[in-house]
């Protein structure tokens, strides 16, 4: 099941990031152990309409659409712009830059938001070998 949204051109890195997840075990129970939190991304788009995608660091170490994994609830929410996430996992740009300028807004722990950094090189290799 694709978690790629047309509407969202940069929700195609959660694919990448979901098999890089599920495709080694020991890379999974590792960035589970590492991060111990669930991440919520709410991207928004250019025509105003706003979707979620959460990422299970805590439990089952995988990707899914919505708020949280049912039964459970973030730990971090990330809120930025559709345009501003493509440019991160892509590698150009950086969480703090987008997060000093206003571009990028964290709600919860925003200790556990550094988590995510190993992650998102992952996704920024995954992406430039599709390249």
């Amino acid at each position: 099941m694709s978690l790629k949204n047309d509407s969202f051109p940069s929700s195609a890195a959660f694919d990448v990031i979901n098999s890089s997840l599920q495709s080694d075990d020991a890379e999974r129970k590792s960035a589970v152990k590492a991060a111990q939190a669930i991440f919520v991304f709410v991207l928004k788009n250019t025509q105003g309409e706003t979707e979620s995608w959460y990422l299970d660091l805590k439990d089952k170490g995988e990707v899914g659409k919505g708020e949280a994994p049912e039964g459970s609830k973030a730990d971090v929410t990330l809120s930025l712009s559709d345009d501003d996430f493509g440019k991160l996992v892509a590698g150009k740009t950086q969480a703090q830059r987008l997060f000093m300028s206003g571009k990028l807004k964290v709600k919860g722990n925003v200790m556990k938001a550094t988590k995510m950094e190993p992650i998102l090189k992952k996704a920024q290799m995954g992406i430039k070998a599709k390249l």
